[in-house]
């Protein structure tokens, strides 16, 4: 019978707790749990552990959280637990100290089809671009970041209407079942990872850069399809957005409510537009002219700013300022 690597997990967010929970329904030697220290959230300050914390707290299973990876202190406290293995998932970059420890290595779980998408918003980055197909990869570390040589890999299709929520999810599931995969695969001695430039013919390399706000804001210039692929490659978070004006484009209009757009879809019915102008049709659509000449974005879920996500229908009935021509910008 293998013995079982003793193994120390990495990780922050939900999507590495599918993960974690998995090595643990297996029976996993989970030897520690690394995760990000607790931060204040919300207008009391609380401190928010989290989401792998939480799971570790309710499971027992003993916690690291290190305010900076190469201080002397924690990279002891790893030395001393004698890890085989090292796991990492949605974690901060590891420096060479701590990835370069275990014997076994240090393997990381990653939502894209490498070598494409490297960064740290890869599922969003596939969606916004269109792309039919995306997966998950986990691979070796070294030096730069998501260029490791590569162990196991799994696809999925995305569908045309598919947001990144949605494959944030099944990603999650399936990345549970690769990391048990990979696990099972490094203990048995069997690997033969493959050097990412081998599939640079099959997956072309693209960045995936973290998303901030301004990363979010829609450029009604672009095309119907890209705006809609846009929409819901950042649904349903962080969520594009744009700004209602009144009358005019001008760049220093007050705009009437900021909105973020939750789901929208392409429109050929709408007659000509110019980009970012706004048409009401039959008082329950809401359709925004884009660089399409033919084709337009019809809104059919949307939030104002300080309210609850609604239908573009319900917004047309409690929005009263229809008496000009609007514009969003």
């Amino acid at each position: 019978m293998e013995k079982k690597p003793k193994i120390v997990f990495f990780g922050t967010p939900e999507f590495a707790v599918a993960s974690l929970d998995r090595l643990v329904r297996d029976g996993a030697d989970i030897a520690a749990v690394v995760t990000m220290p607790d931060k204040p959230a919300g207008r009391g300050h609380k401190m928010l552990h989290s989401a792998v914390k939480t799971y570790a707290l309710e499971h027992g299973l003993p916690l690291l959280q290190p305010v900076k990876l190469k201080e002397q202190e924690f990279v002891e406290a790893l030395r001393e637990i004698g890890a085989d293995l090292f796991i990492v998932i949605a974690f901060r970059m590891l420096p060479e100290v701590v990835w370069a420890m275990p014997p076994m290595g240090t393997f990381n779980l990653h939502a894209s089809l490498l070598p494409r998408y490297r960064g740290a918003a890869p599922i969003n980055r596939a969606v916004m671009n269109g792309d039919t197909e995306t997966g998950v990869t986990t691979f070796f570390l070294k030096h730069e970041i998501d260029t490791g040589d590569i162990i196991r890999q799994e696809k999925i299709s995305i569908d045309p209407d598919e947001n990144a929520g949605s494959v944030h999810d099944r990603l999650m599931e399936l990345g549970a079942e690769l990391t048990a995969d990979t696990v099972a695969h490094i203990t048995a001695g069997n690997l033969r990872p493959m050097p990412q430039e081998e599939l640079a013919g099959v997956y072309e390399p693209c960045p995936a850069p973290k998303i901030f706000k301004e990363t979010c804001r829609i450029e009604w210039g672009a095309s119907a399809r890209d705006l809609h692929n846009f929409v819901r490659g950042l649904a349903p978070y962080p969520a594009a957005w744009t700004e209602l004006v009144e009358e005019t484009t001008a760049p220093d209009a007050t705009p009437l409510t900021s909105l973020k757009i939750i789901k929208a879809a392409v429109a050929k019915d709408a007659g000509p537009l110019a980009p970012g102008e706004v048409r009401i049709i039959g008082d329950a659509r809401l359709v925004v002219g884009t660089g399409d000449d033919i084709e337009a974005l019809e809104i059919l879920e949307l939030q104002p700013s300080g309210k609850r996500s609604m239908t573009a229908e319900a917004f047309l009935r409690g929005f009263r300022r229809l008496d000009g021509a609007l514009w969003m910008r």
